[in-house]
């Protein structure tokens, strides 16, 4: 990836935290450099987002040679009151089932915003 990504204004559904939690959990090996393209956020970003979710107990990651495989812990429940008992998996399960929607197949998209 070239430079810094191109920003992004306005308000969103998903935070940062969410973002990067979900494309790890998508791949437990991926690169810092890997999530932030995938996320359209700055590798600096993505380490400080990753260095908040260890530090609350929602991530922790071993060292393996030069690659760090991240584990997240799937019982640990969402931070904000309004989602108190959700835990992490099941957030995670949604965002997952979403982007397997979104890449099945070309026209899912359409698909789904049609029933939405």
């Amino acid at each position: 990836m070239d430079g810094v990504p191109e920003p992004h204004t306005g308000w969103t559904f998903l935070t940062n935290h969410a973002r990067v939690l979900a494309a790890i959990a998508d791949n437990h090996n991926a690169r810092i450099r890997d999530i932030a393209a995938h996320c359209r956020l700055t590798e600096r970003a993505v380490q400080k987002i990753i260095a908040d979710l260890e530090q609350e107990g929602y991530l922790s990651h071993t060292r393996e040679g030069r690659t760090n495989t991240y584990r997240i812990d799937p019982a640990k429940v969402l931070r904000h009151p309004a989602e108190s008992g959700l835990a992490v998996a099941s957030l995670l399960s949604l965002l997952a089932r979403d982007e397997a929607d979104r890449t099945a197949t070309p026209d899912a998209d359409s698909r789904h915003h049609a029933t939405a």
